[in-house]
């Protein structure tokens, strides 16, 4: 806090004493403490991301071969590149189509909590 002196200070202290009461103040200062900690951790998750980000992988990927969550291929699968492209493209479509379905769920979630409140 540059450029504020002793006076400014109790200005300010004087001004948060009227607005929050002396029996607020505490919870309010608590508050405020853990606010700041919750978006300093964010800060640092961000430039840990960041950092993550920047730093080479160190997997090389298999092509070819699914994971062993994805659902399979409706398409037989070969080894030509023009099939690998297909496969790809199918696995893109069933990923659309299931966060088309979540996203439906959600909306609908957020339809019925709305509707509750009311």
């Amino acid at each position: 806090m540059a450029g504020l002196g002793a006076p400014e200070i109790v200005l300010l202290i004087i001004a948060a004493l009227l607005l929050f009461g002396y029996k607020r103040l505490p919870d309010a200062s608590r508050s405020l403490g853990r606010s700041l900690r919750i978006f300093k951790g964010e800060m640092k998750g961000m430039k840990d991301d960041d950092v993550a980000t920047r730093e080479p992988a160190t997997t090389t990927p298999v092509r070819g071969q699914l994971p062993a969550t994805a659902p399979a291929p409706s398409a037989p699968v070969s080894s030509a590149s023009g099939d690998l492209t297909a496969q790809l493209e199918e696995e893109a479509r069933l990923a659309e189509a299931r966060a088309a379905e979540l996203r439906a769920r959600a909306e609908q979630a957020r339809s019925g909590s709305a509707d509750g409140v009311h």
